[in-house]
């Protein structure tokens, strides 16, 4: 129960590190979501919706996530320099390769206004495995409590760690699955590869499947 603890205000102090650090790195061009509605349209909508809320379970719901985060991942995703994208997408590289820092600051903005419509949970024995990590962590296997940076109710950290509540859970589940894999590393100092490292293909079934129930 104490290294339970230890674990979780240790991984909430780190988080809130770590989110006011990236704070200084995101700032850009002022945003202005009217001028990224054309590029929703003609481009992010088949994906994502044209109000930021992806039907399709393996792409993300983009609808009320911080705009800080939203500005990470398009940076993260565009190629610089002839170099791989901080964040490997044959699919987003391509989409993010053009954009200008205003249209990266204008989807942020414009994405982040949107109304979430959430996900919901269907696995009652994995929301309630779910719920014990998201809350408590696995203090023998050393994963920390999801709760010390995306927040009790899955609402996140602002800048840093996105809003997870009614996410679809497949993507979430794919997500961790990256990280575990080291496929998905722009993660600032490897936090969520070393968090994703233990955890099980069940435990992350069941912090998925949980944080799509959140509200």
């Amino acid at each position: 129960m104490i290294r339970g603890l230890a674990l979780a205000a240790g991984t909430l102090l780190f988080c809130a590190g770590q989110a006011l650090a990236q704070g200084a790195k995101l700032a850009g061009p002022k945003a202005d979501p009217a001028k990224a509605e054309p590029i929703v349209k003609q481009v992010c909508a088949a994906c994502h919706g044209a109000d930021g809320n992806s039907t399709a379970p393996a792409n993300p719901k983009l609808a009320a996530q911080f705009p800080e985060y939203l500005h990470k991942q398009l940076v993260d995703f565009k190629p610089k320099g002839g170099q791989k994208p901080a964040r490997a997408s044959a699919v987003m590289a391509g989409m993010a390769a053009n954009l200008s820092d205003a249209d990266i600051a204008n989807l942020a903005a414009y994405f982040s206004s949107q109304k979430l419509k959430p996900a919901a949970a269907s696995d009652k024995d994995l929301v309630a495995a779910g719920q014990k990590l998201w809350r408590g962590g696995n203090s023998a296997s050393g994963v920390p409590a999801c709760a010390g940076c995306h927040g009790p109710a899955g609402a996140g950290i602002p800048i840093q760690f996105p809003r997870l509540a009614g996410q679809s859970a497949e993507y979430v589940a794919a997500q961790l699955k990256s990280f575990r894999e080291g496929a998905r590393s722009n993660d600032p100092n490897g936090m969520m590869r070393g968090v994703a490292a233990h955890l099980t293909d069940r435990e992350i079934r069941a912090v998925a499947e949980y944080a799509a129930g959140l509200r």
